[in-house]
């Protein structure tokens, strides 16, 4: 259990039978009354935020979560496939489990998947990824001029802002955290 002095960010609890991860909280005295915590929590389950104020020596649940290394394989109609490296147990996730992660997801990939109470819940990508750029609109002389940026279809079919002179066949550092273009990749 954790008091609300124990509170950090991304420390991990369970409200109403659900796991939670502390996003931002603020420790509040007031003048008259019991000191609380305003506390936003992000649902590890279905990433929706809420805000709570908890009264100061009241206690939050650990969430009986686990984080197990696994290569993504394939998809199918049954979901994503991932392995576990150490025993080889295999596990499929829906898309809906997945969210916007699915768009980095490549063959072979090593991951993290979450777990809550032995069930899988989610993935924590590697932060960046290298990525080929398939389908993007040519360069035009000039075009680097403005500093603009143009969109481009990365092999998983992620679309990302990239520079004009980004061509097909590009590999690309991608931030996968908020879809951003960090640099060319080294061949």
């Amino acid at each position: 259990m954790y008091a609300t002095n124990q509170f950090r960010k991304g420390l991990k609890v369970e409200l109403d039978g659900t796991p939670f991860e502390i996003v931002d909280f603020q420790h509040v005295s007031p003048g008259k009354g019991r000191a609380f915590t305003r506390t936003k929590l992000r649902n590890m389950i279905n990433q929706n935020v809420i805000e709570r104020t908890i009264t100061s020596g009241d206690k939050l649940d650990r969430a009986n979560t686990e984080e197990k290394e696994m290569q993504y394989l394939y998809r199918d109609a049954e979901g994503h496939h991932f392995m576990n490296q150490a025993n080889y147990d295999q596990v499929a996730l829906s898309e809906e489990t997945l969210g916007m992660t699915k768009d980095f997801l490549q063959e072979n990939l090593v991951i993290k998947v979450m777990y809550f109470n032995e069930r899988p819940i989610g993935v924590e990508l590697p932060t960046f990824v290298n990525l080929k750029v398939v389908e993007t609109d040519p360069a035009f002389k000039g075009d680097t001029v403005s500093g603009g940026t143009k969109p481009a279809k990365l092999e998983t079919g992620a679309v990302v802002q990239v520079p004009f002179h980004i061509k097909e066949g590009d590999v690309l550092k991608v931030d996968t955290r908020d879809y951003t273009y960090v640099e060319k990749a080294n061949k």
